[in-house]
This record gives C-alpha cells, structure tokens and sequence, in this order.
C-alpha cells in the first residue's frame, strides 16, 4: 500500500508482512495499516491556517498548510467503554473494601511520612495509591481497622480508587494493541478487548484501592511495548523509544508486586530468542549487531534495575519518620530515622570503653526483636523435666526497651565501672566482662556435663555440672552470676569478636559494629536460641551459649544500641544514671545503599505467620472458579460486592488453552515430520502468540503451587488476562487456516456471535455483585450461586 502526501512524495509501508482474513473478511493487501480511503474506523482532521502575509519570512511559507491524522474510531470507543465500566460509581461503596483495610493503612503512613516496611512487594505500587490520595488531599487520619467501616468525610474515596480504576480501564485499548501487534486483525483484537471489557473479576478489582489493576496496566504495557519495538524498522528513534518504555515498565510492573518477575522473565526470554537471532543475521554489519545487542541489554537489563532502585531511593527519602515497623530494622536503620530510636540515641558517643553503659540489641530479628536483659528472679532449681539448673539469675532476651536492659563493659583486671581519663576504648579481641546495670551480676554461663556424668567432662578441668540451657538442653545455660558459696565457680570472662571489622585492632563502635561474645572458657557464643521460657521466665527469649556455633548467624550477632559512658561510682548513683538520657553528639547515618540492601533483605526474608483465611485458596480452584471472595457486604441490606468473575469467559479460555496445546502440538509434530500445513509465517506467528498468550498464563500461574504463603482468588487475574487473550487468537486461527469449507466458516461465526452474546448476559446477570447495586432479594442472590463452593451471603425478609 502506498499513500500520497500533498506534496506528492510516497510513503512507503515500513512493515511489509500480510495481514490475515478472518470470519470472512479478506484484506490482502501487503501493509499493516489499512489504505486511508478504504480504512472505514479512520476520520481525518483537518485545520487550515489562512493568515496574511506579515513578513518576509512569512512569505515562503505556502498556505494553507494542512495537519492529517488518523484516529481509530473502535479503539476510541473500546477505550471509553473500558472508562465507563470502571470509573461508574466508584464511590460506592463509601466503605472500606477488602483489601482497602491493608493498603489504606500504607497511604497513611505515606501522607505523614512514617517509616513502615510492607513484606509482599516493593514501595511503587503503595507510592501510585498515595499519589491519588494526595490528589484529593487526603491527610491520613483514617483508623484503617476493619472492613466494612464508613469512611469519614476527610476521606477522599473518589481519589484513592481513581488511579487503579483508570489502570483497569487503559487495559482494554492495550488488550486490543496487543492482538494487533501479535499481526492478527483488528476484528480480532476488537473480541479480545470486548472479553476483557466483560470479564466481572477485572472490575472488580479496577474499582477500588488495590494494585491489581495497576499491575496488570503495566504487563500489557510492557509486552505491547515490546511488540511495537520489534515489528518496528530496526535502528529508527521510533523503535528505540518502544524499547526504552518497554525496560520503563518492566521495572514498573516488578517495582508494583513482585509477580511482575513472572512476565519480565518471559519477555527477557522472548528479546533473547530474538537478540539471538538478529546475531545470526549475515547480512548486519558486526558494529550494528555490537550496538543492537548494548542497547537491548542496557534498556531491559539494566534501566530497569536502575528504575528500581529509584523507586526505593524515593521511598526511603518520603518516609524518613520513625514509625511502627523500626524494630524489624536494625538499630543503624532506626537511628537514621527521624524521632524513635534518632531521638534517643541522638549524642551518644560512638566508641565502646571500658566503663561504657550499653545496652545489647540482638541482629536477628526472628522471631521478634530483642534485647539482653537480665532481672531479680533465679532460674528453678530444677526444670519441669526432672533436670537441674545452676540457679543462679536469669537472662533473657526482652524484646522491650526497659531499664532491666542496661549493661556496663568491666575491665577484668580493675574494679572501678566508671569511664576512665582518657577513656580506654575496647577493641576486636579484647576480654570484657559483663555487668548488669540494676543488679549487679555479671555475666555468666557453664560447661554442659555428660548426661551420663561420665569421667570425662567437656569443659574440664572446671567441676562437672549439669547447666544446659533450660529450653536448648544441647547449649549451655546462661545466667547472671550469684556467689552461693558452691563449687560452681565464674565463668564470665567474654571475648569480643567485632564481625564486620575493617581491622584486627578495629574498636567496638556503638550501632555500627556487629559483635559475638566468645565464652573464654567453653569457646561457647552468646546465641539467642529463638525459645520462649515458661512462666517462671515471664514468657521472655531464650539466651544460651551455643558450642557448635558455625559462621554468620544473626542470632548469635548483638550490637549497641543504647550507649552513656558511665560517671557514678556508687550503686544507687549508677541506677539513676541509667535511667538518664544519653549524651555526647555523634552523627551516624547511613547511606542510601546500605539502608536499601538492608530493606530488600528485610523484605524477602521477614515473614509474617501466614493465617489461614475464610477466602484463601489454593490455585487448583482458580482456573475453573471454584471459589470467590465476598469484598463488602451492606450492614443492613441484601447489597454486596464479590470478586467473580464471568464464568462463560472463564470456560472459554480454558477451552482456548486446550485448543490451542493441542494445536501446537500437532503442528509440532507434522513439522517434525516435514508435514507443513500452514506457511511458515503462520507458523511462526502462532507461536509468538503463544509465548506471549500461553506463556503469559503459565509464568503467572505454575509458580504459585510453588508458594507457602496464603493466596487469594485476585492472585490469578494477571494468568487469567494472558489467558483470555488466547480465545480471539485460537478463533481466528481456526477460521482462517482449519475450516476450509464456506459452511463450516459460517457455523463458526455464528458460534462466535453466540459466544460474546453468553459472555454478555453472564456479565449482566453478575453486574450487581460486581458494582453493589442494585440490591438483589434473597431469592434473586440464591440464583446467582452457580457453584455450591460460591460463599454469597443474603438476609431473609
């Protein structure tokens, strides 16, 4: 196809593949994009400008000049119809929905600018909501506790719900871009858009304060990005831009949930089957196929590791106030933040001396975090299974701040506990002892007899006892040291091994330096073992002395986190002195790398013990809707919202994917066989769209029977949306290169014709569990339980 400008020039075609007929309908002409004149969707706009001659300059300019553009009027209409089906109504309900509970709490800690980490997924998708909720000028005074409760009148409903509801309406234009540039008509990406516009699950979820929508705006984005980059004329500026916004949102898509990796993976598969391919390519020069190669890798590799970390650079900037998750963080962490532990530790000194006042925070942060604590109660003389103890003082792990948690480091060979002139800092290696603030005890910790007491003792040539730890009976027992007059001697002397020491002679440092304390005469570490105690330990942590200790382990890691340098000679001075704030102005904080590398690692390792809930479920009942989650239901009427998707679509999809497994394989087979049924263009085009189409569904479904963690039927609509793409694909296939005869051409469109008229009457029939209104009567919510496994509520009038 050419077309003619005013001037007369030709364009030429840049794409010069075939487009396929389908139901009927041949084009054959060689271009993607239709003749103007024979285009019947396109309107062009003309504007005449007709002004005089105002200069010498002017006079060159010939008049009128003329701007043409081609607008697609069914892409035009599919998009306001994917407007109008999410934005209709979302302030009803003015409640909170589901998930709204969970996410809204992360909005408000964003408009107050409050440190909090979120274990599920990176910061971009919660950013995206608390821009909308700073668009309607929300101030985050909401007590997100329960679903259901009203939202009060400071709560601008319309504005947090309105980004992911445009997310969700702009999928149904991308779902038909996307059939367009896997090379199919646009009659069949007209279906793939109109399914999607009908599918009751993705409304639901596009109306309210979830990332769902958000997410999968960004998949479809990313591979209809990527499509237009390869079918684009390699090297133009037009085909580079694909590709950038292609690495834009991937990283977008991952920086939204973690599932966007799923997708990203398959892409970065795809570019590399086809980076592969162009290096195969005799006819490149070398330098052009050099410069494709660098340009891929930088735009999909690395741009979007870069966005990535920008996204967290932004988030850690915005929330710089201390907040209710700082404990999960390390004590550097928490001091970088404004108030909280930044405010008690402000002016502390940095170095540890002999004499210092210190408190103990454990690195490890399962199962919560905690600090070496010590208090006026003994261990029982005996345990609840029959062994003894040494009865001396109990240390724990308290995972409250409390004077109990206050420690001073003693020099061995002096009896003052003051803070010398100059002071002595203590260094990597050193022998320190530890004395409890309030009590006085230091501390301790004994050789683990033989069960048997055998002749032969593990810790000889002390006197054998049997002091193993009263929850850990492989570890020893450690307490503060009471004088019972026994043949139970101290043992309290502990080397400070300084983990992340730069040098050998490296000095212990407050919050920076991550410390083991080595028993001296066991070699045992100072470990917490994880255990609760009993009562008579006050349900507090377990600490023990751990012998078989190997390598890095967090739990056997403390830090200081509090730290004085202590001036009080006598007991009472010294207790009131630990009670008094610190002192001494030392600046601490971290960089940006070490507090992003520390929060990835918090997130992926953190997990919260995952409950079982009323509407998890497991992925075998997703595919064919087994389940469904009941979002909002009204106080005091029939009127409530459920995530259900439209059930003729679901069928229809899975029914695509089995047609079209089957398809391939055939097709593979007779292949194999040197049996070609259709040309090698086809060919190769159905496989692109079944990478794109069945691959999207399998990378975004499989991995979740992989997954420990409770899942939800919303997991499944990013597989479900790859999915439903395959029905027009498979359709189109089957008319085009499977029915021969005329007749049976005829069946299939009349086949078709009644497909989306069942697609459409299920979507009616569900709409009022998909908007909430209007409110269905008892027996009308009975109809509509087509599952018995289907969880709808109803109140009998």
């Amino acid at each position: 196809m050419h077309a003619t400008s005013e001037r007369g020039h030709r364009l030429h075609c840049s794409r010069p593949s075939s487009r396929l007929p389908i139901y009927g309908l041949t084009d054959g002409k060689p271009c993607w994009h239709r003749n103007v004149e024979t285009f019947r969707n396109s309107a062009k706009l003309k504007l005449m400008l007709t002004t005089g001659h105002t200069g010498a300059m002017l006079t060159s300019i010939k008049l009128p000049i003329v701007i043409r553009a081609e607008i697609n009027l069914v892409l035009v209409v599919v998009t306001a119809l994917g407007l109008l089906s999410r934005l209709y109504g979302i302030n009803f309900p003015k409640a909170v929905v589901f998930d709204e509970v969970y996410y809204g709490q992360f909005v408000s800690l964003y408009t107050k600018q409050v440190f909090f980490i979120d274990e599920s997924g990176p910061p971009l998708g919660h950013m995206i909501l608390a821009f909308g909720a700073y668009l309607g000028g929300f101030d985050g005074n909401f007590i997100w506790n329960r679903i259901g409760a009203e939202y009060s009148s400071n709560v601008p409903v319309w504005s947090l719900r309105l980004i992911p509801a445009l997310a969700g309406s702009l999928c149904v234009p991308l779902c038909y871009l996307l059939v367009v540039e896997l090379g199919y008509s646009h009659l069949t990406a007209l279906g793939a858009a109109l399914l999607f516009l009908m599918e009751n699950s993705l409304i639901v979820q596009s109306r309210f304060m979830l990332l769902e929508s958000v997410l999968i705006f960004f998949l479809l984005l990313a591979v209809v990005s990527y499509l237009r980059f390869h079918n684009a004329q390699r090297g133009s500026p037009v085909s580079l831009a694909w590709l950038v916004l292609t690495g834009v949102t991937c990283a977008c898509a991952v920086g939204v949930k973690y599932m966007g990796l799923f997708t990203y993976f398959l892409l970065l598969g795809l570019a590399a089957v086809h980076t592969w391919q162009l290096i195969g390519d005799r006819a490149l020069r070398n330098s052009v196929v050099l410069m494709q190669v660098v340009t891929r890798f930088l735009a999909l590799v690395v741009l979007p590791l870069l966005l990535y970390l920008g996204f967290f650079y932004v988030h850690l900037n915005l929330l710089y106030r201390s907040g209710p998750h700082d404990q999960m963080m390390s004590s550097a962490f928490q001091a970088s933040l404004e108030g909280g532990l930044a405010r008690i530790t402000q002016g502390q000194p940095l170095e540890v001396v002999y004499g210092s006042q210190v408190t103990l925070r454990s690195v490890s942060s399962k199962p919560i975090p905690c600090w070496l604590h010590s208090h006026k109660a003994n261990y029982p003389i005996r345990y609840e299974n029959g062994r003894g103890s040494s009865h001396q003082q109990q240390v724990t792990c308290y995972p409250f701040k409390d004077v109990n948690n206050w420690w001073i480091i003693k020099d061995p060979g002096r009896q003052d506990l003051v803070v010398s002139s100059p002071p002595r800092p203590v260094r990597h290696g050193d022998v320190v002892q530890l004395l409890h603030g309030m009590t006085s005890r230091l501390l301790n910790t004994y050789c683990i007899a033989t069960v048997l007491h055998t002749a032969f003792s593990v810790c000889a040539p002390q006197p054998m006892h049997d002091v193993a730890a009263p929850m850990s009976p492989h570890a020893q027992e450690v307490s503060g040291y009471i004088d019972f007059n026994v043949s139970m001697p101290a043992q309290n002397l502990w080397k400070v091994d300084i983990a992340n020491r730069e040098a050998e002679q490296d000095v212990w440092k407050t919050i920076l330096s991550e410390v083991r304390l080595i028993h001296i005469n066991t070699s045992a570490v100072l470990k917490l073992s994880g255990s609760s105690l009993p009562e008579w330990g006050y349900r507090q942590l377990e600490v023990v002395g751990d012998k078989i200790y190997k390598g890095y382990q967090p739990s056997g890691v403390w830090n200081v986190e509090e730290h004085r340098y202590g001036r009080s000679l006598e007991q009472r001075e010294r207790e009131l002195e630990l009670h008094s704030p610190t002192h001494i102005d030392i600046n601490r904080n971290l960089t940006f790398v070490a507090k992003f590398l520390e929060l990835q690692w918090k997130m992926l390792t953190v997990k919260h013990e995952d409950s079982e809930h009323k509407y998890s479920s497991s992925p075998l009942e997703w595919i064919t809707m087994n389940t469904n989650i009941a979002y909002w239901l009204h106080p005091a009427s029939n009127a409530q919202i459920h995530l259900i998707g439209n059930f003729v679509t679901w069928t229809l999809a899975n029914l695509a994917l089995v047609v079209y497994v089957l398809l391939f394989l055939s097709y593979l087979l007779r292949r194999r066989r040197k049996i070609e049924d259709i040309p090698e263009a086809t060919w190769c085009q159905l496989l692109q769209a079944g990478v794109v189409c069945a691959g999207g569904w399998a990378v975004n479904y499989l991995p979740f029977f992989m997954m420990e963690k409770t899942l939800f039927l919303y997991h499944y609509l990013p597989a479900l949306t790859f999915q439903i793409l395959l029905i027009p694909v498979v359709l189109e296939h089957l008319h085009t290169h499977m029915l021969r005869c005329a007749s049976l051409r005829c069946a299939l469109r009349g086949v078709v014709l009644a497909g989306l008229s069942s697609v459409y009457l299920s979507f009616r029939t569900f709409s009022p569990l998909t908007y909430g209104q209007p409110e269905l009567s008892a027996e009308q919510l009975a109809s509509l339980r087509w599952r018995d496994s289907w969880d709808i509520l109803f109140r009998r009038r």
